[in-house]
């Protein structure tokens, strides 16, 4: 069975050379020693959840502590091509469906946009306490598919923040059952033009329940995002973004 993975402070996750003891304690400590039950001989991961890993075996389970014989360490490789999930705010858990699942197909960044025919919103406090709840489903979720890579949450962005922000990647895509042409040919197209050969970032926008406005996609046209189409169906808002970035993993290589 693959090693179970738990995340430590960074400092003390790179300093952690082989031969060395690590000590695991806190909140992973304790669900380590108290939830999973681990024992002495098991062995384990460790990350920063900036991509560096330490791996060993357990020597010894306190109240709440771990303490790891390490055996291995070093920086795992980031990917080539950077993607981007930015998904609009859903009614009924699923904008969190689809940050959980986009987490566990590798995602490097979420970003939660407040589109205009979405119905949740998150307004004042609510806005904070939000992006907090999807760090600590990002963070579940990236335990549990043994990422040592912790996606990064931005704060909630409205449509004209969204467009101010597409300067930051590379290109923006936008799913919409009316694009012309489907993402899949969109990227062998820049594949064929040798625009794929360096590293690069790309952005999947996925709209709410309600679909994405024609002023909202015009104003993402307006900063140079294009159109794609996944396939012959309309997926729901939980489905589309990781549908999106099944594709991108296999296109891009990553897999």
């Amino acid at each position: 069975m693959t090693r179970p993975l738990f995340f430590g402070s960074s400092e003390a996750v790179r300093a952690a050379a082989p031969g060395a003891l690590f000590v695991l304690d806190g909140d992973e400590g304790r669900h380590a020693a108290t939830v999973r039950r681990l024992g002495a001989g098991e062995r384990i991961d460790v990350s920063d959840g900036s991509g560096y890993r330490i791996g060993g075996v357990i020597s010894a389970v306190g109240s709440g502590t771990i303490e790891v014989e390490v055996e291995t360490a070093g920086q795992d490789p980031a990917p080539q091509h950077r993607l981007v999930l930015v998904q609009a705010l859903a009614k009924g858990g699923r904008d969190e469906q689809a940050v959980e699942s986009a987490t566990e197909l590798g995602v490097d960044a979420v970003v939660p946009w407040h589109a205009e025919r979405s119905i949740v919103r998150w307004r004042g406090d609510r806005a904070e306490k939000g992006r907090q709840k999807w760090m600590s489903l990002v963070g579940a979720a990236s335990k549990q598919s043994r990422r040592s890579f912790v996606p990064e949450v931005h704060a909630v962005l409205d449509t004209s923040g969204l467009a101010a922000w597409a300067s930051s990647v590379d290109r923006m895509v936008v799913l919409h059952e009316d694009a012309e042409s489907s993402l899949a040919d969109q990227v062998s197209a820049l594949r064929a033009t040798g625009a794929l050969d360096a590293p690069s970032s790309t952005a999947v926008v996925v709209g709410p329940e309600g679909g994405i406005s024609d002023a909202e996609l015009g104003k993402l046209r307006a900063v140079g995002a294009g159109a794609a189409r996944l396939g012959p169906h309309v997926l729901r808002s939980s489905s589309a973004g990781p549908a999106a970035l099944v594709l991108l993993n296999h296109l891009l290589d990553r897999w």
